[in-house]
């Protein structure tokens, strides 16, 4: 996929595969690097041998194993990355530190990114948004969003409510590939929803269905759909006994 930023540097946005159903996205334009979420490291070095890059920033959207697990072993090759994570996390590698509201540029790739805070995954948990994309790990997924860990339902509600607001051609770029699932899901609980029949018949053949967009989310996704904080505690209870 190619994105546009307005400085007009042209980007691509890739996926590195990770562990069983991880995504590492891969922000590149020409030889340099940006990746989200790197919970392990070997693919990542594949993707940089495979594609002739260098590696120049990390961002971080929660503390979990599987988000984190890679950075040491990268940082040992590439001890000059810039690495942003969220500002209430514990992590033991060095990092900026950044919070909601917050904009930042990563400047060798001239890159801008904002940041929103959506506890509920976990306490930590930020996403990251440019102008027309959204990396937004394990809060919203294609169709679904994160167990609850550690944060309560009505933070996770609220978290996703400021995801709705965003702009409908967002492509949102999730940590995982739980969509086929989360689609057979959300047909139990929005049975007359016929888009989502639709969506499952176009993404039931795919290896990727990602990205998905703000727009999709809003037409299909249960967790978007639900009127109130106690339907979707009602639709999070039933997830997770899915």
């Amino acid at each position: 996929m190619i994105i546009e930023h307005s400085s007009n540097l042209i980007a691509k946005i890739e996926p590195i595969r990770a562990f069983q159903d991880n995504y590492i996205w891969a922000i590149s334009n020409k030889q340099l690097l940006v990746v989200v979420d790197p919970g392990e490291a070997k693919p990542v070095f594949d993707f940089i041998k495979a594609k002739q890059v260098t590696l120049c920033a990390i961002m971080i959207t929660h503390k979990h194993h599987d988000h984190i697990g890679g950075v040491k072993e990268l940082l040992h090759t590439f001890p000059d990355i810039q690495i942003f994570a969220p500002k209430n996390s514990n992590l033991d590698f060095p990092f900026t530190a950044v919070k909601d509201g917050d904009s930042f540029l990563i400047e060798r790739i001239n890159l801008h990114y904002s940041v929103l805070e959506t506890p509920g995954h976990t306490l930590d948990h930020i996403v990251y948004l440019d102008e027309k994309n959204l990396f937004c790990g394990d809060t919203l997924f294609a169709c679904g969003c994160g167990r609850l860990f550690e944060g309560t339902y009505e933070q996770m509600y609220s978290s996703l409510k400021k995801l709705k607001r965003l702009h409908p051609a967002t492509k949102v770029f999730c940590a995982h590939e739980y969509t086929l699932n989360n689609i057979k899901f959300a047909m139990t609980v929005c049975k007359n929803n016929k888009l989502i029949h639709e969506r499952y018949a176009a993404c039931k053949d795919l290896s990727l269905t990602l990205p998905s967009s703000i727009e999709d989310e809003l037409k299909t996704n249960p967790f978007f759909l639900a009127q109130d904080v106690d339907q979707f505690k009602e639709y999070r209870l039933k997830k997770d006994a899915f």
